[in-house]
């Protein structure tokens, strides 16, 4: 159980890590976008380049956060009926929603996007508008980085669902 546990927390901490890194690009695309607006409407200028690494900055977080909201329990759902179970019940529907849903349509990404991500690194992929960003190919390698963390997480999930089901409730595997 000791063993599980650490799994359990060394996969979180990845997420936390990243999540919280990550945190600081909103920052970073308000102070962007800001930016482009004022360009755009004080001295009507506008630069394709400022535009699509807005888009970038979005996609980062929204992929790379996706495994620390996961973590979070901040992703949505619907939480009318799921809310009123018992503990019992929702780490269930946890695990059979990894089972079915999370491992599966995360390993069909990565599968997906693999060859993707490659062609795109094996042709030095840039924007294809003028002025656009180059290496193209590092924004579309976050597709995997993202689901892998979502990945990891889910596997800490099930993990963490499977001890508390099998009677090892979070407080004992904290000191054990």
């Amino acid at each position: 159980m000791n063993r599980i546990s650490f799994i359990i927390k060394a996969l979180g901490n990845i997420n936390e890590f990243v999540g919280r890194a990550v945190s600081w690009l909103t920052l970073l695309l308000v102070l962007l976008v800001s930016g482009d607006v004022a360009m755009r409407y004080i001295f009507n200028i506008s630069y394709v380049a400022i535009q699509e690494l807005e888009w970038h900055i979005y996609a980062i977080i929204f992929l790379l956060g996706a495994g620390y909201t996961l973590k979070h329990n901040g992703h949505v759902r619907v939480d009318l009926i799921y809310q009123r179970l018992s503990k019992k019940y929702r780490a269930w529907i946890d695990l059979l929603g990894c089972i079915f849903f999370l491992f599966p349509g995360c390993f069909l990404i990565i599968k997906t996007s693999i060859p993707f991500v490659l062609n795109s690194f094996k042709i030095s992929e840039c924007s294809p508008d003028p002025g656009g960003l180059p290496a193209r190919y590092l924004i579309k390698s976050v597709i995997v980085i993202g689901f892998a963390l979502i990945l990891l997480q889910g596997i800490a999930m099930f993990l963490d669902r499977l001890l508390f089901l099998f009677g090892k409730d979070q407080q004992e595997r904290r000191t054990a």
